[in-house]
Parts: C-alpha cells; structure tokens; sequence
C-alpha cells in the first residue's frame, strides 16, 4: 500500500502541489498563443477602464450631486472587477487581494442601486411623498420569493430606512471582513482552501454569503415595487446589468473555485488546481465585464444625453432638475 502511494505522488509534478507561481514565472512560461491571450486580456481590462473614465467626465458633467457620484459608483462595478482580474491573473499570488477588493467595491454599488432608484423617484423626501402608506410587497427574491403569503407592509420613513440600513450593513460588514481576513492569513489562520470545521474560511465565507443574500433583499423590493414608474429611464435594464454583474462576479467565481478544490480542474504547471482555477476565472472575468462594461455605457450616456438648456423636460430629462439632497443613510 506504502509502494502505491509513493508511485501517485511520484507521478505528480512539484508545481501542482506548491502555491501560486510568480508573476516572472508566469511570463517565463507563456508560449506565443499566451502571450496573445494575455495581451488581448490586458488590453480589454486598460480599454474598459479608459471607457469608465470617459464615462464619468460625463456624468458629472451632465448630472447633479448626489446622483453623479451614485451612477459613477455603479458604472465603476464592471471596469474595477476587469481590472482586478487583469491584476490576478498576471500575478497569481495576489487572487486573494484582488478578489476581495472586487468583492468590497460590489458591496458599496449593492447599496449605490438602492440608493440610485430612490434618487430618480424624488430623492428620499419624494420616494416618501410618493409612497407613504402605500402597500410593498415584501416577498421578492432572494429572501421571499416563495413566502407569497407574506403581507404587504406600507412603505413609511422607518421602512425606507431599514431599507437603506439592510442593504448598507453589507456594504460595511464585507470591508471589515476583508479587512480581517486579510489580517488572519498574514498569521497563517486563512487558507480558501481549508474546508475543515476548525478553519476560519469555512466560517467567514457562509456568514459574507448571508449578509450578501440579506443586502440583495432591499434592493429586490424597492425595484419590484417601483419599476413601473421608472421605464422610461431604462432601469430594467440597469438592473439586469447589476444582476449580471452580481452573478458573474460571486456565483461563477464560486462554482470555478469548487471545481479546482475538488480536483475537478486539472492541474497544469506552474498552475496548481486551484491556481489554475483562479486563472480561468479571472481571464472570463476580463471577457465578461468588458461587455457589460460597454453595455452600461449605452444604458447611462443615452438617458442623460440632452441639451443644456435647464428647461429640458423630455425623454426623462426631467430628472436632471431634481435638487440635490443629501443621504440620511
């Protein structure tokens, strides 16, 4: 039995049982077809940057405080996530940091969408005007979709407020979270890969993934709620990118990463299972969030594209008169 042993491991290379390569390693060891993939995935991830940028001289050029800095905010989702990406994958040591500074900018537009859907209806003063005493429904998704027996609860200024609240402690906790996982692995106490029940990541991850789930909520009855009103400003749509990005960025990753623990991903030196599976990950990463890059750059650049005359009430140019005000959570 000790023979058979000795001969598996004997026939597995090194790399597959060490840690994630060097960045100077990954280059040494890129054939042409490499380094094409990688030049045309760095060019993608510097492009959709360089359209973000484009796109918030825009916005802030057209659009009034505070729903400026809640569109950059949004629009920022995607080209951040391709840009960490783009990080991870020519330096594969640094997954870990690039994927929980994707992770922490996400949690703040998870809050920025809720936020953006009160300012387009009148800010939090004429969301309230507009739908105080009004009946919600509560049961959306991810939380209550399938409690259709849930009742209706009148939306008040305490209601919109354990709103804002529920979609902000997720923005607040996953930073402080980051933050201390961060912390323990410097000690050695954070492996993505200990699944054992003495593990801190089999303890941290699931609680992130409730808090995750608790701050969609919010968000998910706010917009089912109001979406009727908000079609001519293209908010389905918007959405539906911010769900994408939602998707893509958490469930996709997770599934990936699955894959390579359990062995599921080959191992390719210098690339190790689960190195291997960030690389995958990050370079359909890149691919994905250019597209949707350039997706939300139609969706915001067409809705705010009118006159400067301050007499513009058309096609949803309305909005752009609505006086500024500031956020009481």
């Amino acid at each position: 039995m000790e023979n058979l042993e000795e001969m598996l491991n004997s026939t597995i290379h090194p790399s597959c049982l060490q840690e994630p390569p060097l960045a100077i390693d990954v280059i040494r060891e890129l054939d042409v077809f490499g380094m094409c993939l990688y030049s045309m995935l760095t060019f993608m991830s510097c492009l959709s940057l360089i359209l973000y940028l484009d796109t918030c001289v825009y916005i802030y050029r057209k659009v009034p405080y505070p729903k400026k800095t809640t569109i950059i905010w949004i629009n920022g989702a995607a080209p951040c996530i391709a840009t960490m990406s783009c990080f991870g994958m020519w330096i594969p040591r640094a997954v870990m940091f690039t994927d929980m500074t994707s992770n922490c900018y996400f949690a703040v537009v998870v809050y920025k969408v809720l936020m953006l859907i009160v300012e387009e209806l009148g800010g939090s003063s004429g969301f309230l005007k507009r739908f105080s005493g009004q009946p919600f429904k509560i049961s959306t998704g991810p939380c209550c979709c399938c409690c259709v027996c849930l009742p209706r609860v009148p939306m008040s200024r305490r209601m919109l407020f354990l709103l804002k609240l529920g979609a902000l402690q997720y923005a607040i906790l996953k930073t402080v979270l980051s933050i201390l996982c961060i912390i323990l692995w410097t000690n050695g106490n954070f492996d993505l890969s200990d699944l054992e029940i003495t593990g801190t990541a089999i303890w941290i991850n699931p609680f992130i993934g409730v808090l995750t789930i608790i701050s969609l909520w919010p968000v998910g009855i706010t917009f089912m709620n109001t979406k009727g009103l908000l079609g001519h400003l293209r908010m389905v749509p918007k959405y539906a990118m911010y769900q994408l990005v939602l998707v893509l960025s958490q469930l996709q990753t997770s599934i990936i990463n699955i894959l390579a623990l359990d062995g599921t991903i080959a191992c390719s030196p210098p690339f190790s299972s689960q190195a291997r599976g960030s690389m995958l990950s990050q370079q359909m990463m890149i691919v994905e969030m250019f597209i949707i890059t350039l997706v939300t750059r139609c969706l915001y650049r067409r809705m705010y594209d009118c006159p400067e005359e301050p007499d513009n009430t058309h096609n949803g140019c309305v909005a752009l008169k609505a006086p500024p005000e500031e956020h009481d959570v």
